[in-house]
């Protein structure tokens, strides 16, 4: 498995992903919208991934700006997932809005197989590369597979949140200092 830039020659396999239900929101099941932008732009659905700027639509609606950073489509010769990491230059916090530095999503019939834990591991000299020395990520409280994940990329958990997109749970917070 590799990352690889999200590009048209690889748009079919993204969109047969999202046919099949997978969504690369944790938050909110995108999958129906992204299909009909594929439709409308294709080139144009592209270059959100591979341009700055531009808009994030929150699970609640709100509209914020993209935060810069770097998607990247996870790869065996078909789609695997996507990974994304978000920063703000010239400092490790972020705005409430983002729930970690790095997001990641899986298409269910390929779990199992340490994609995520090979992304997450992937995408890390990344991180230091834009200045970040720690990265933090989140998890469902119950989401045991992905803080799997976290901690064999040498995570550690920092802190037990209520979750403000789904009121009665909570999140996991983990943060991965990286190598100087």
């Amino acid at each position: 498995m590799q990352l690889v830039e999200p590009a048209l020659d690889r748009l079919d396999s993204y969109a047969a992903a999202l046919r099949q239900g997978w969504s690369p929101s944790n938050t909110r099941d995108v999958s129906g919208e992204q299909l009909a932008q594929i439709a409308a732009d294709a080139a144009g659905f592209i270059a959100q991934f591979t341009t700055p700027g531009g808009i994030v639509t929150l699970a609640d609606g709100t509209v914020v700006p993209r935060l810069p950073g770097p998607v990247r489509w996870m790869w065996d010769g078909a789609f695997c997932g996507s990974i994304s990491l978000r920063y703000q230059p010239g400092t490790e916090e972020l705005p409430s809005t983002a729930l970690g530095h790095i997001g990641y999503a899986v298409v269910p019939w390929k779990r199992r197989n340490g994609y995520a834990t090979q992304a997450l591991r992937q995408i890390l000299p990344h991180a230091r590369a834009v200045g970040l020395g720690w990265v933090e990520l989140t998890t469902d409280a119950d989401n045991a597979p992905s803080q799997r994940v976290i901690l064999a990329n040498g995570g550690v958990l920092m802190a037990r949140v209520a979750d403000g997109v789904q009121p009665g749970q909570d999140r996991l917070v983990w943060r991965i200092v990286l190598p100087g």
